[in-house]
């Protein structure tokens, strides 16, 4: 395989702080690789340097093989917000687009608008202002798949992504034959992706061939040797150090030697790799106590204008439950923890029915997304003022001083984490809490929440935090529907699977014969164990209502089924392709809506 990117001798430096300095690596044709290090160590700085937007202090060389064509996502894309989503994207892709023949620029016109379908942004012409954050990036990931280059350099491609989303970008690079090097903090996508993982460590490069198991094995292994070497410098250091005791004012030319050779072996004996764990046994933080009454949904709805974004919510938390939330953006998760948290005013504007009620004992500690306010010159050790506990969760003694300002994006949102543990709260709410942190610090961070002693909810895309943490689900389907799913992650992934492989034999089988399928299988907002009342008997209305449903449903998915069909063949023309995609957005609007109705009246 041809050499795709050669690096040779690059180092990077802000102040006296060393990055990296003096590393060397290929990139073959067809690598998939995963850079990991923890935050801070310029993870960034590295493939800024690689897309020629910085350069090396060192000079150093940077090589891409001749020819190959080249996409690089940053975690911030520029846009105008004035601009459509598809002219936003067009008029940035003008490097590709230059020079085209129509034909070919309507094939490359063709895949943007299939891939803003699958990423589920159905309007091309709506506004960039308008978009969510998470929009945003599948915007920027269109314009970078839609090039279709031989070479991706991506700085944590699934932030801000729902997991439908990641979901859909995970297969596309799975299948592709494309080159990739990207920054990703996922471990699952990385798994499922990357053949090679590469770890960025106290400034120097190292590669394993495999998936992330492979990784810690043989990571574990370079440390127990390094450690291994470090005590047998160690013995010979204690040797050493007894003849130079000895040996006072020894002038000939061999001592001189032996003398130099002794402070070199001194350096490398007391670099001993000691890993950075937490010990919980001295840095839980316990929560305060919580009584049996700890938050009670009666009946809550809420909307803002004429969005809903909860509907007749009930609910009574538990002591000690660990509840995941998951949904699609803008679905109403957030919102839902305002309303359970901050409570709700008629001067905060929206509507608010029901009742939401708080225990006594409670103390909320909420983790936001927009992360913490600090003050201006601010230290790390008077945000926290508990050196013990800095240096569980990796803030060396050297880092105390400096102000926040200077950490890098996941050193902040690890030193907010703690202001919140630090309250003890008995009722914790992480609220995207995996975003920008590097995976030594997630793994810490689970490793510390599975031995919390309090009510948890995690609002999260990351698939792995969700499985190790969470006993069951609420699941955001739109228009303000919560389904209660017991299990995790990968268990509700797994029930959804099943159910849409049921669902799609039915449309099939409607497709073959233009029949009706009899009753529609339990739908993905369903739960495995639903927690609600004994049903109650449905009228005669309602009785044809549901059977109406029963016909409705399995036709309503054939059609969706068929404009997948048109919209994945490239041959539509653009004007139809638009409106079939157009189409397929409100389908699945009115797909969704009669799957909720039918499960109102079934359960």
């Amino acid at each position: 395989m041809p050499s795709y990117l050669q690096i040779e001798n690059i180092s990077k430096s802000y102040g006296p702080k060393v990055l990296f300095q003096g590393i060397d690596f290929n990139i073959n044709e067809g690598d998939k690789v995963a850079l990991i290090a923890p935050n801070g160590t310029g993870k960034t700085s590295l493939l800024r340097i690689l897309a020629g937007k910085d350069s090396s202090d060192s000079g150093g060389k940077v090589l891409f093989l001749k020819d190959i064509r080249i996409a690089f996502l940053e975690q911030e894309y520029a846009y105008d917000p004035q601009k459509s989503i598809f002219r936003q994207i067009m008029d940035a892709s003008a490097s590709w687009t230059e020079g085209l023949d129509p034909d070919h620029l309507w094939q490359y016109e063709l895949r943007v608008t299939q891939l803003l379908t699958q990423f589920g942004l159905t309007d091309p012409q709506k506004p960039m202002k308008d978009l969510s954050g998470g929009e945003v990036k599948r915007v920027a990931l269109t314009q970078m798949l839609a090039s279709e280059a031989d070479f991706y350099i991506m700085d944590e491609p699934t932030n801000h992504l729902d997991i439908d989303a990641i979901e859909f970008l995970e297969s596309h690079l799975k299948h592709s034959r494309c080159t990739l090097f990207m920054v990703t903090h996922d471990r699952y996508f990385l798994d499922r992706v990357c053949n090679t993982v590469m770890e960025m460590d106290r400034g120097n490069i190292y590669i394993y061939r495999g998936d992330y198991m492979n990784f810690l094995e043989k990571r574990q292994e370079r440390i127990e040797n390094y450690n291994a070497e470090t005590e047998r410098v160690r013995n010979l250091y204690r040797r050493e150090l007894e003849w130079m005791h000895a040996s006072p004012c020894a002038r000939t030319g061999k001592a001189k030697y032996r003398k130099q050779a002794f402070w070199d072996i001194k350096e490398r004996a007391d670099d001993s790799y000691v890993e950075k764990k937490v010990d919980l046994s001295e840095t839980q933080i316990k929560g305060t106590y919580l009584g049996n009454k700890v938050i009670n949904c009666r009946d809550v709805s809420f909307w803002w204008e004429d969005k809903c974004y909860l509907r007749h919510f009930s609910y009574n938390f538990q002591r000690y439950e660990r509840i995941g939330i998951v949904g699609r953006n803008a679905a109403g998760k957030t919102t839902f923890l305002n309303l359970i948290t901050v409570g709700w005013k008629p001067e905060l504007g929206g509507t608010l029915e029901g009742v939401i009620d708080l225990g006594e004992s409670l103390k909320i500690g909420y983790y936001h997304q927009s992360g913490m306010q600090f003050k201006p010159g601010q230290t790390v050790l008077e945000t926290v003022n508990d050196t013990h506990l800095l240096g569980r969760f990796l803030f060396t003694h050297d880092m105390l001083n400096n102000p926040v300002e200077r950490l890098s994006g996941g050193e902040r949102r690890r030193l907010y984490l703690l202001t919140i543990l630090l309250q003890q709260p008995n009722f914790l709410i992480l609220d995207e809490p995996t975003n920008d942190l590097d995976i030594v610090t997630l793994e810490i961070l689970e490793e510390y929440l599975m031995e919390y002693k309090g009510s948890l909810v995690i609002v999260s895309h990351d698939r792995h935090f969700l499985d190790r943490l969470v006993d069951h689900l609420f699941v955001f389907c739109g228009d303000g529907v919560v389904k209660d799913f017991v299990g995790n992650y990968t268990e509700y992934r797994t029930f959804i699977k099943d159910y849409e492989a049921s669902r799609k034999k039915m449309a099939d089988q409607v497709g073959h014969d233009g029949k009706g399928g009899g009753a529609v299988m339990p739908g993905p907002n369903q739960a495995s164990k639903p927690k609600t009342p004994a049903k109650r008997k449905l009228s005669y209305k309602e009785q044809q209502e549901l059977k109406a449903l029963e016909e409705t449903l399995p036709r309503l998915e054939a059609e969706k089924a068929h404009l997948e069909q048109k919209l994945s063949g490239g041959q539509l023309p653009l004007e139809e392709l638009q409106a079939a995609s157009a189409r397929y957005g409100a389908l699945k609007e009115e797909l969704d809506a009669a799957e909720m109705r039918w499960l109102e009246l079934s359960e």
